[in-house]
């Protein structure tokens, strides 16, 4: 599989509502940190994920995670 493109050296901090979220993997979205489809031709295929209550999330946007689509401080440690 090809390596990603870290988006951003920092999480998104967002609060989703209740819904259907595909988080982008491969980094090349304009819309980051979900998917807007940039990953066609490529080896990557975004990461559907569910929140079923209003939440705070920080979404990893430096595609390093171990814990997709979740920050897990890996950004950090580069």
């Amino acid at each position: 599989m090809s390596t990603p493109v870290g988006a951003s050296g920092r999480p998104a901090v967002l609060h989703l509502e209740p819904g259907k979220y595909a988080w982008c993997t491969c980094g090349e979205s304009l819309n980051q940190p979900f998917c807007d489809g940039n990953h066609r031709g490529s080896d990557f295929k975004p990461l559907l994920f569910d929140i079923v209550e209003t939440e705070r999330v920080a979404l990893c946007q430096c595609k390093q995670t171990a814990n997709g689509p979740f920050c897990d401080g890996a950004h950090s440690r580069r």
